[in-house]
């Protein structure tokens, strides 16, 4: 904004609007800074990769960024030269772009359109179950480039889903392995006896099914085509930016309709040599190993652990049967305590609407909340109730969460290696609601 009214400024606004741009840019480079996740190159411009991105410019693509290897991390993208704010770190022609038009083309188009309830995202994950294995795609050096194993929380073992009991994400996994196990179930086998030219046994097995879904999950890119369609597309080179919890790219998701491509461009600078981050997102951490395999490093402000109520009460202390027949069903997330930032009194670190739905619950009688200051005994006893319903509820998980477990991490598997840090991270969320309630109970016991 400030760059189109530098344009068509007065002499004597240039200054001010220049002095406020320098301000802008090192406030967010300020930020920038202190999110920086520092990763180890491994090697830089290797094998494939390389290929690819010679590939992709001999067909229209231009990036001011280099493939590299991190330990630890796998692939990503660093900077080949200083990017500015603003700048574009990657172009990415639309003709380069796998999307819902290559299933149209296809030969396998004609008997998926037949099929009740397929989705455009069903149909390009077949598609791409056929075309990884296809000699003459010229889309083969983009699928030589992916991994045989995408490692993500659908591939963890039994050891791994062992470390995660007593966490949501144990559910979650074993109930997305069993949805994707019925669709293919529901498809593939059909497919391939009705129609055998076009979808070959060999090449639609379960494990590949798998990877499939594991590419889509952890590939695909929501983004609006020039013809103003939105669907889940690969955009090849891209794939291979890593995310973070503070991205350099932000906004991707719309085909410039000037130049009919897609433009990666970055929202705070990026220096020759560093690492050149993606945002995939906002993403809990149970989301990111479901279908990314990695947990991000620092505090994920979206990292939250969701509280089903079923009330017969709403929040004015009326019962809801009376009103609409049936009780209501509230979900509220919490977060650990540090991120909170709200100085207000009796806040302790939790969401205040839960706090709001917890006091008008144990209240009942629709008597609105004092004003901030001394509160009568009656309120006190009030907060002590609404300290002890959380209590009630975070205790218990942590009991089945139980200590940290004993073993040796470093020589375990990977998913065992992220199954225990994300348990640890659960630990960490729960200790500190419990930490901070017992707290708000001293307060109150002080105060008395």
């Amino acid at each position: 904004m400030i760059n189109s009214l530098l344009t068509g400024a007065k002499t004597d606004i240039i200054q001010v609007l220049q002095v406020l741009k320098s301000k802008i840019i090192t406030m967010i480079n300020s930020v920038g800074v202190q999110n920086i996740d520092e990763m180890i190159i491994e090697k830089l411009d290797a094998g494939t990769e390389e290929m690819l991105l010679i590939w992709g410019e001999d067909h229209g693509v231009r990036t001011k960024l280099k493939i590299a290897h991190f330990k630890e991390a796998g692939r990503g993208a660093v900077a080949s030269e200083d990017i500015s704010m603003g700048d574009i770190a990657l172009e990415i022609p639309e003709s380069l772009i796998i999307s819902e038009d290559l299933v149209r083309e296809s030969d396998m188009y004609d008997p998926l359109k037949q099929l009740d309830d397929i989705t455009s995202d069903t149909m390009l994950l077949l598609w791409s179950m056929r075309e990884r294995y296809n000699s003459n795609s010229r889309f083969k050096i983009f699928f030589d480039t992916l991994p045989e194993e995408f490692n993500t929380g659908l591939s963890f073992g039994v050891d791994a889903l062992a470390v995660l009991e007593g966490t949501l994400l144990l559910e979650e996994l074993l109930q997305a392995k069993q949805l994707l196990r019925q669709q293919y179930d529901a498809l593939c086998p059909k497919l391939c006896a009705n129609h055998p030219k076009i979808f070959q046994q060999e090449l639609y097995t379960w494990d590949k099914f798998l990877w499939a879904c594991e590419l889509w999950y952890s590939n695909g890119m929501k983004v609006v085509l020039s013809d103003g369609k939105l669907g889940t597309c690969l955009v090849p080179i891209a794939g291979l930016l890593n995310h973070s919890l503070c991205p350099h790219i932000l906004h991707y998701g719309r085909v410039d309709q000037s130049t009919k491509s897609l433009k990666f461009r970055v929202s705070r600078s990026c220096k020759a040599g560093e690492q050149c981050y993606l945002s995939y997102g906002t993403f809990p951490g149970s989301h990111l190993i479901t279908f990314y395999g990695f947990l991000p490093k620092g505090d994920n402000p979206y990292d939250v652990m969701p509280l089903d109520f079923d009330d017969c009460c709403n929040e004015d202390g009326r019962s809801n049967e009376a009103w609409t027949g049936e009780s209501s069903r509230t979900t509220h997330m919490v977060r650990g305590t540090w991120l909170s930032k709200s100085d207000k009194p009796h806040a302790y670190g939790l969401p205040p609407p839960l706090l709001a739905h917890l006091r008008s619950v144990l209240k009942g009688d629709g008597i609105e909340q004092p004003p901030e200051g001394p509160k009568p005994d009656i309120h006190k006893e009030n907060e002590r109730a609404v300290l002890e319903t959380v209590l009630s509820i975070f205790n218990p998980m942590l009991e089945g969460i139980g200590d940290s477990d004993d073993f040796e991490r470093d020589n375990s598997r990977w998913d065992v290696k992220l199954a225990a840090d994300y348990k640890d991270l659960q630990r960490r969320i729960i200790s500190s609601v419990t930490k901070s309630c017992y707290s708000g109970l001293e307060m109150l016991d002080a105060s008395a």
